[in-house]
């Protein structure tokens, strides 16, 4: 080697050297420069996190992850809790001053005591999205004094909200939402100090009046008071104040009235939503100044008129929603040059007219976009739909009910949709091929119900979406039932359609169903036993008004989630399954129609959940006994039916009825709705009618034990249940008389008594039931007259014959000693009795608005022998005298 070659060797060496110097040098120098975590901090997180367990069901957003995971508690100098997931820290001091654990699966209850409380550095906290157990928001949260960011959403918080974070002098945004537990009044914050930016308590249970709220924050940025309980009915004039709005939500309250002009003044306004309200009237023209506008939502109002043109002037809007108010007339051409548009939803309104599909290819950010349930005839093939035209790529598309004669063809070429609806519309014939190749990686929610469709043009055995989770294919015409084993599926209805055959032990693949609805079909054959317990998941399951036979599936356990069972209408024999009794969920359970022979199922009685039981028309026999069992008691049945089959002995009216809600009623009670699912529809008897329900009201207390062979008498018990709506005992063996309580049962509008044995009177206090609208007592042992008053003149004869003992109208045989017959209980303790009525009136007045005097002058009148309606018109006179006679102080 040569002199030089060794020279170059050495220099190479000596730069080599420099440069691992410098970096061991710039690593050393910035290591210690690195401020740790303070020990007390990484204690304390360390015990915050032990003081959880990690659930996943305690979170509910998809990329949720259990951050706290990666905090290793083997901590030494060469690790530092900085690096920790969800935990920021100040460069200079180490203090941990931001903590973010949302989504994180924690569980459990937190209290004024956890070491979270230690960390009083802490300037953003987040731990939204956890779930801790409806405990309280701690008092300790004072701890926090350079707070800033407080999210405290969706985490199961409840009761009072402390006054202490009223005290957190920094905090500019608290987020307390979507918990609905939360109650009492909102906390008071110093008006003068704080400097709250950003307010957000949708979905809570405080008790808001928003002229205080403002007051106190009238500096706001964000404000979302969405679904609360606010005590105004229209948005207050202070509202003026907010000008500095960039967000506001106030939907789902209780708002009325036109839209207050003083919102043409938020002219910073990005985010408006005012849906779920009452508002009403045009939309004003002050929109139009709103030109910051991204997202405006004002659906499910009462606003009309024609969609205004000015909306052109919102050109940053990426999210228009009108849906669900009372629009008319055509789509004006303006919302056509809103460029940004990329959420628009125009459905259910009363606009018409024809819309060629084509005009979207102008909005090409477009990716869900909502024409259903309108009066519209859309146009999806045109000389102008060819392959020139590109239409934007869409993600949401509802057609519904848009007069579409034809599967769209523009359909080939969407490959990224994820929910389609074309229902409603006047598709015939079969379900063409190339629909099968459409968004087949993407598609998840497929509606083509209420057409005319006979089935699909090559009938698939699996379909082509790998991830379709709703199939909605009822009311149309399809003669076969395919067994789609997919087990991605979690909606599948096939209901009202001309099916035939059997169902194929298949669909027991399709694990992940939580609706099933078969109902309504020609289908036969006896079901597979896998149906008892195929899915965990099942909620929903109909296979009424069929030709099923056999035995029902005998297997469920206790993890069954189901809800709704109906089996009704069809050849079902045998007993019921006993396994049912571990379905805790069930809330409706309907046998009707069927060949059952079994005894009464006291053992439903402990499904805690349990509303509507129906079992009529078929041959269950037996006394029903009370069980030895406490918890067998049906805590919550209103509506039971067992009319036409063989029970006997006495119906046990207390052991069935007590304690359960229906001896008081609520009024406020919505309909039985089951989220997805709608509105749970059915057909019961009332009034001695079947009629089909499409949704019945969760206050409605319905008992029909009818033609069966009860015997014994009617209880007194029965006059408790006041919130009873109808009752049907008829067809009985019934004896002893008819108790005055069932006067009790002020919401009564239907009591059938009739073809017992009851004998003695009708109770006369049976007139004061204002909303009776069917009685009938006829072939029974009754005697005495018919009871007097105003309902009871619109029953026939019907409701009475058959008693040959009764009298008075609207009978023929008349009463003997009509001078005798009681009058209505309040008319009869208004007068002195005797025979008759007797008036020594000289005039009754009632003083008119403008001051007339009304007479009407009576001569001493003797009333022997009177019709009805004279009568009842003599009564009102008598109270009306009565009450104009009071003094008046």
């Amino acid at each position: 080697m040569g002199f030089s070659s060794l020279c170059l060797t050495f220099v190479s060496m000596y730069i080599l050297s420099i440069f691992v110097l410098f970096h061991l040098v710039v690593a050393n120098s910035l290591q210690s420069y690195t401020t740790a975590c303070h020990d007390d901090e990484i204690s304390a997180l360390l015990q915050f996190k032990q003081s959880f367990v990690i659930s996943t069901s305690a979170s509910g957003y998809n990329g949720a992850y259990p951050k706290t995971a990666s905090w290793n508690s083997a901590w030494n100098q060469t690790s530092n809790c900085c690096s920790w997931d969800g935990v920021e820290c100040d460069e200079n001091t180490g203090h941990v001053i931001g903590l973010n654990l949302s989504s994180s699966y924690l569980y459990g209850s937190i209290n004024p005591n956890n070491s979270l409380f230690r960390l009083v550095h802490l300037q953003s906290l987040n731990l939204a999205d956890n779930d801790f157990n409806y405990s309280q928001v701690p008092t300790s949260i004072r701890n926090f004094p350079k707070l800033r960011y407080l999210n405290l959403s969706y985490s199961v918080f409840s009761g009072l909200v402390p006054f202490e974070i009223s005290q957190l002098s920094k905090l500019s945004s608290l987020d307390l939402s979507k918990n609905y537990d939360l109650t009492g009044y909102f906390p008071k914050f110093n008006a003068s100090s704080s400097p709250l930016m950003s307010l957000k308590l949708s979905s809570t249970s405080f008790l808001i009046n928003l002229s205080s709220l403002i007051e106190e924050f009238d500096s706001l940025k964000e404000l979302d008071v969405r679904e609360c309980n606010i005590s105004e009915s229209s948005l207050p004039f202070l509202f003026g104040r907010l000008r500095h709005l960039i967000y506001l939500d106030i939907s789902s309250n209780n708002f009325n009235g036109p839209i207050p002009y003083f919102l043409g003044n938020f002219i910073q306004l990005r985010y408006l939503s005012l849906s779920g309200n009452n508002f009403n009237g045009q939309i004003p023209s002050f929109f139009e100044n709103l030109i910051q506008l991204t997202y405006l939502d004002i659906s499910s109002n009462n606003f009309h008129g024609q969609i205004p043109s000015f909306f052109e002037n919102l050109i940053q809007l990426t999210n228009l929603d009108i849906s669900s108010n009372n629009f008319h007339g055509s789509i004006p051409q303006s919302l056509f040059n809103l460029m940004n548009l990329r959420f628009l939803d125009l459905s259910k309104n009363n606009l018409s007219g024809t819309i060629e599909f084509y005009m979207f290819h102008k909005l090409q950010n477009l990716t869900s976009l909502f024409l259903s349930g309108n009066k519209l005839e859309v146009l999806t093939e045109s000389r102008f739909m060819n392959n020139t035209i590109a239409l934007p790529k869409f993600e949401y598309l509802g057609l519904g009910w848009c007069n579409i004669r034809d599967f769209p063809n523009f359909l080939r070429s969407q490959q990224t949709l994820w929910s389609l609806d074309l229902s409603g519309n006047q598709l015939q014939d079969q379900v063409p091929n190339w629909m099968l190749n459409t968004s087949t990686q993407t598609l998840q929610r497929l509606n083509i119900s209420h057409n005319f469709l006979s089935g699909f043009e090559q009938s698939p055995v699996v379909l082509p979406w790998a991830n379709l989770t709703m199939l909605d294919l009822s009311y149309n015409m399809l003669r076969e039932l395919s067994p789609l084993s997919s087990t991605s599926i979690q909606y599948y209805a096939i209901s009202n359609n001309n099916l035939t055959g059997k169902v194929s032990p298949l669909i027991c693949n399709m694990t992940s169903l939580f609706y099933l609805d078969f109902s309504n079909n020609k289908l036969s054959g006896i079901l597979p036993q896998c149906l008892g317990n195929f899915s965990a998941d099942l909620q929903y399951f109909n296979l009424g008004n069929n030709s099923f036979r056999g035995t029902l599936p005998q297997t469920y356990t206790n993890t069954s989630n189901l809800r709704m069972i109906d089996f009704s209408r069809n050849h079902f024999h045998g007993q019921l399954p006993r396994s049912l009794a571990y379905c805790a969920n069930l809330e409706i359970v309907l046998l009707s129609h069927n060949n059952f022979t079994d005894t009464f199922p006291n053992w439903l009685g402990a499904l805690p959940e349990l509303n509507i039981l129906t079992m009529d028309h078929n041959g269950f026999y037996g006394v029903i006994v009370k069980p030895n069992k406490k918890n067998l008691h049906f805590p919550v049945l209103r509506i039971l039916d067992l009319s036409y089959n063989n029970f006997a002995g006495e119906f046990p009216f207390e052991y069935i009825f007590s304690g359960n809600g229906t001896t008081s009623f609520n009024q406020d009670l919505g309909y039985y709705y089951t989220e997805p699912f709608g509105y749970c529809s059915f057909t019961i008897t009332s009034k001695g009618v079947e009629r089909f329900y499409p949704k019945i009201q969760q206050d409605l207390v319905l008992i029909d034990i009818s033609i069966n062979n009860f015997e014994g008498q009617i209880p007194d018990f029965i006059g408790k249940l006041k919130g009873l709506w109808s009752l049907n005992i008829s067809g009985n063996t019934l004896t002893g008389e008819i108790p005055s309580s069932l006067g009790n049962l002020t919401r009564l509008e239907s009591l059938d008594l009739s073809k017992n044995k009851l004998s003695g009177e009708i109770p006369q206090i049976l007139a004061q039931l204002d909303f009776l609208t069917k009685f009938n007592v006829s072939y029974n042992n009754l005697t005495g007259p018919v009871p007097r008053g105003i309902h009871f003149t619109t029953f026939d004869y019907t409701s009475y014959e058959g008693n040959p003992g009764l009298c008075g109208d609207p009978l023929s045989k008349k009463c003997e000693n009509p001078e005798g017959t009681q009058l209505p209980t309040s008319t009869a303790e208004e007068n002195d009795g005797g025979n008759g009525i007797e008036l020594d009136w000289k005039f009754v007045w009632a003083g008119l608005g403008s001051g007339l005097l009304v007479g009407v002058v009576l001569a001493d009148f003797v009333i022997t022998k009177w019709n009805l309606l004279f009568i009842e018109i003599v009564t009102v006179l008598i109270r009306l005298s009565k009450r104009m006679r009071r003094p008046r102080y």
